[in-house]
């Protein structure tokens, strides 16, 4: 991975927004920006031709919007599945789970500063999905588990499926903890800690820890917020 940046579209309708996304994003050693788009349309272009390993996406743009660009370039119908982070000023719940129906790999919002957007390009090259804080308990707290008299249609594994230190990591997910924090709070290494969560990717049948998280609030596992 070393000597390999991280190559990054940037779509956002915003001039300014764009710039500052670059200017941010080539500060680091690890990542370049090697397209810009204003729009939507223009973004899927360019992603299907220089064939970015991150796609920065802003919801409202003209011609096509984020959600949609999402469901192109990541969504399941997508021959070569690229990673879609939508970073936008809105964070409406009905954005935040389309999104991440769509295959998003993280949704940010643009106050949360420049370290979380960086995080967030780093997290879906590790293969996880970065929420920013604020809308994180939010989210949690709507995928608490259905009421008895309405059963999921299709539950998938129960947490039967997991093995206890799984069980205990799924948990720690649900709560919106990092792999470093996972890792201090269990005492292992964060490499163990990634080991596990890609045990229980696999065992669940689930992409990433939003899944999880959605997963072990929907069982019961981690209970709902008071």
């Amino acid at each position: 991975m070393s000597g390999t940046p991280t190559r990054i579209l940037v779509a956002d309708d915003q001039d300014d927004v764009r710039s500052g996304f670059r200017l941010v994003l080539d500060s680091q050693p690890d990542m370049t920006v090697i397209g810009e788009a204003a729009d939507g349309a223009t973004a899927l272009e360019l992603a299907r031709h220089l064939r970015p390993d991150v796609v920065l996406a802003d919801i409202r743009m003209p011609r096509l919007d984020g959600l949609e660009l999402t469901r192109l370039l990541a969504g399941p119908e997508s021959t070569r599945p690229t990673k879609v982070v939508v970073v936008t000023t809105f964070d409406l719940d009905d954005y935040v789970h389309t999104a991440l129906h769509h295959g998003a790999c993280g949704f940010l919002l643009k106050r949360s500063g420049p370290n979380l957007l960086i995080e967030g390009v780093r997290a879906a090259m590790a293969g996880d999905a970065l929420i920013s804080p604020q809308i994180t308990v939010r989210l949690l707290r709507r995928l608490s588990p259905p009421p008895p008299s309405h059963p999921h249609p299709h539950p998938g594994p129960g947490p039967d499926a997991l093995t206890d230190r799984e069980r205990d990591i799924a948990r720690l997910v649900a709560r919106g903890l990092t792999n470093q924090e996972i890792a201090t709070e269990l005492v292992i290494s964060p490499g163990t800690a990634k080991t596990h969560l890609a045990n229980i990717q696999a065992k669940l049948k689930l992409r990433n820890r939003v899944e999880i998280a959605a997963w072990s609030w929907r069982t019961g596992l981690t209970p709902p917020a008071s």
